[in-house]
């Protein structure tokens, strides 16, 4: 293992803590508001809450493990299924559902330990949910790339669609033809030139940031108070089951963030208070109208590279996500990217999303000549791609990704032939790590 620059506890001085700081903040940036802009929630909260998750997971795992927590993927599909039934409101419900699951796994595996969770979420259930993740949202992000609105009529336009080209080419050459920290920020800087470009071609307005405020509160979304809500089992059975894919991703996460810090942070501080930190930071987010929270490959990645373990980086991370949550020209600026540059970089990162299914499927050798493998990663796919539904109700149903991963956890327990191959056989490096520095 490469020598140690920075340790986990170790404080850099105040001109580098800055900059590594900042550079920790723009690796995560660009992911984390593309959610939001994703799902119609404000970029600002989920600029403020991913800083707020971070503080709370960082004091919860008493400052030993330098992770930070952004906007998750997973959710995109099922907040906008939940959006549609009964508002942004019954969105942010579901958020704090997936925190008190969080907060229960995290309670048994503190009373029984970590093995049996690993156990019942082997790679073949979590690698095809994963690869739903993605699959399930690409004609959302064909049709951002490719179509506007006309007189409340989506039509084809070429010149948005070059926008999400220029952008899509932008991102691919970041992460293809540049080494160190730069390949880890393939969102940002995709964003940037497909915005600038935009602004050539003429289908930017820039108006609403010469008209912001320099200072502005982000827009809170306080339950009981920004709206009414009501728990239903629909809203839970969307929500809930998608914590599988996400505790599965936040183990994940915490084998390869400890081979890259020469830690075990499965036993210290413990998988139960890493998930615990997770599901508290998920629960404020939701409380104030952001989305669910996810541990950041980015992050890790940046870690692997620059050697700086240090987890007063990852706070001043956070910090600086916060202070920038408050920047009213920032976050107006963010509001004025065209969809088509998000459907440009959607079409990349939901790609890479599916991608990272298929790799541990790839990675934990998983024997597709197995008829048990074959058939349960079959039936999750097609289910979770197909928009598969059981409707017990007008209210009440189950649909897609989340039923996809509830089959998917009940095939793997009930048929025969069930091998204990879990997340911990192979630790993978981080996805976009450049493993020549």
């Amino acid at each position: 293992m490469a020598e140690k620059v920075l340790d986990i506890h170790e404080k850099p001085a105040s001109g580098k803590w800055l900059a590594l700081s900042l550079q920790h903040m723009f690796a995560m940036f660009g992911a984390t508001i593309l959610v939001p802009q994703l799902v119609g929630l404000s970029p600002a909260i989920a600029l403020l809450t991913s800083g707020i998750a971070t503080l709370i997971f960082v004091v919860v795992t008493q400052g030993k493990v330098p992770a930070y927590l952004g906007s998750s993927f997973a959710f995109i599909v099922p907040i906008q299924v939940a959006t549609e039934t009964g508002g942004i409101g019954s969105a942010m419900i579901g958020s704090m559902f997936v925190a008190l699951v969080y907060a229960i796994v995290s309670l048994v595996i503190w009373k029984t330990g970590h093995h049996w969770i690993m156990n019942i979420l082997p790679p073949v259930v979590v690698g095809p949910v994963i690869m739903v993740i993605g699959l399930a949202v690409a004609p959302t992000a064909v049709g951002m790339a490719s179509r506007i609105d006309v007189d409340g009529v989506s039509t084809y336009s070429l010149l948005h669609f070059s926008a999400a080209l220029v952008t899509l080419a932008a991102a691919i050459i970041c992460l293809m033809f540049f080494r160190g920290v730069i390949s880890l920020m393939p969102v940002l800087i995709g964003i940037i030139i497909g915005y600038l470009y935009s602004a050539a071609i003429g289908i930017l307005n820039f108006q609403p940031v010469l008209e912001a405020k320099w200072f502005a509160v982000p827009e809170f979304l306080i339950p009981g108070i920004d709206y009414d809500f009501v728990v239903t089992p629909t809203l839970l059975f969307v929500m809930v089951p998608i914590a599988i894919v996400t505790i599965s991703e936040h183990i994940g996460h915490q084998l390869v963030l400890g081979k890259v810090v020469d830690r075990d942070f499965i036993q210290d501080p413990g998988l139960n208070r890493s998930l615990l930190g997770d599901g508290l930071g998920t629960l404020i987010s939701g409380l104030l109208g952001g989305p669910p929270k996810t541990t950041y490959g980015e992050n890790i990645g940046v870690m692997a590279i620059t050697r700086v373990y240090s987890v007063y980086v990852i706070v001043g991370a956070a910090v600086f996500a916060i202070l920038f949550s408050f920047m009213g020209k920032v976050m107006a600026l963010i509001a004025t990217i065209p969809t088509a540059v998000l459907g440009g970089i959607s079409i990349l990162l939901f790609g890479i999303i599916a991608s990272s299914g298929l790799r541990m499927l790839v990675d934990h050798q998983v024997d597709f000549d197995k008829q048990r493998n074959l058939v349960i990663t079959s039936v999750i796919l097609v289910i979770g791609i197909g928009g598969a539904s059981i409707n017990f109700s007008e209210t009440f149903h189950i649909e897609g990704m989340a039923l996809a991963a509830i089959v998917g956890v009940v095939l793997n327990l009930v048929l025969p032939g069930r091998e204990k191959n879990t997340l911990a056989d192979v630790q993978e490096e981080p996805l976009l790590v450049d493993k020549e520095n």
